[in-house]
């Protein structure tokens, strides 16, 4: 049977010795323990270290092994229980820990932990890195009992972080639910609202209604529209989109792209359109001179590659 008592002094854990020793101690119980009892080992040691940089590599070695019984432990040093309540550490530290645990966390893909994320996740006095971690790690776990909470903060107008709002979008997008489809394309719709000022929030949401139920009507209503869009990203995103929807004018609407004033926008909607009708568009623009330069030579690169697979 495992002394662990015995096993913590002998690493010097909470001791005077600095991180990187107790670090290098713990490493070198690999060479002396089995799988399992190396499980044993990093729980126990997971309620017992107070610095961060220790606990964090911690998490790496059971992030490994994902055994269900360090998840807990996990759940734990997420909510600052046991010996990290009240810690004296730098926040920082703490928080960088706490990012790292929540990473860790949703790995496990268990849907009982789904509680102690959104617990942080609407704690708005809570660091907004965690707010993200947890956010993400949501939308990796899967669970459908999140989703109303992340509609809840992506829909929030006094939710400050832009990002977290990002995180949510792109959570709802993972968990593939059609309640979020309203919410998010609201926010495609405020032409002139607040969200306008933000194109990586738009991009996000594209990207979610993108794997939510692109060929909803309110949703390709709201991508063309995003075709016009002042962000060149948002309009390179809506056009992706598009071209993925089984909307029949799909075709139709990104043509108008090829005349953007952004190289990149011409470039992904010729792109689009080769995917869509082929080696046809490719003449048309090498024939009109209404279409740039620019354009033509990136038609010539298509259509040698074309033709180099023709072969």
């Amino acid at each position: 049977m495992l002394d662990l008592d015995l096993i913590v002094s002998n690493c010097g854990v909470n001791t005077d010795v600095t991180p990187d020793i107790v670090i290098g101690n713990i490493s070198n119980l690999e060479k002396e323990y089995n799988s399992e009892e190396l499980i044993q080992i990093y729980n126990y040691l997971l309620t017992c270290v107070k610095h961060p940089k220790i606990l964090v590599y911690l998490i790496k070695c059971t992030d490994k092994y994902k055994d269900e019984s360090s998840l807990g432990r996990l759940v734990d040093l997420l909510l600052l229980k046991g010996q990290l309540k009240n810690s004296s550490y730098e926040p920082d530290e703490l928080i960088n820990l706490r990012v790292m645990c929540t990473k860790a966390i949703s790995n496990y893909k268990d849907t009982s932990v789904v509680g102690a994320l959104l617990y942080c996740l609407n704690n708005k006095d809570e660091h907004y890195k965690v707010r993200l971690a947890c956010a993400d790690a949501l939308g990796k776990i899967g669970d459908k009992y999140a989703v109303a909470p992340l509609i809840e903060l992506v829909q929030d107008e006094n939710e400050k972080s832009v990002y977290l709002k990002e995180s949510a979008a792109s959570a709802l997008g993972a968990l593939g639910d059609a309640r979020a489809i309203d919410p998010l394309v609201s926010i495609l719709e405020a032409k002139q609202g607040f969200w306008d000022k933000f194109s990586f929030l738009k991009e996000r949401v594209i990207e979610a209604l993108g794997k939510l139920n692109v060929n909803n009507k309110k949703v390709i209503v709201a991508l063309k529209s995003s075709l016009m869009d002042s962000s060149p990203l948002v309009r390179i995103n809506a056009i992706e989109a598009i071209m993925n929807s089984d909307e029949e004018h799909a075709a139709e609407y990104i043509k108008e792209c090829l005349k953007d004033e952004v190289n990149e926008v011409q470039k992904n909607a010729l792109i689009a359109m080769y995917n869509l009708e082929g080696r046809d568009i490719l003449d048309e623009v090498l024939s009109n001179r209404e279409y740039s330069e620019y354009l033509k030579e990136e038609a010539k690169s298509l259509m040698d590659e074309y033709e180099n697979t023709d072969e």
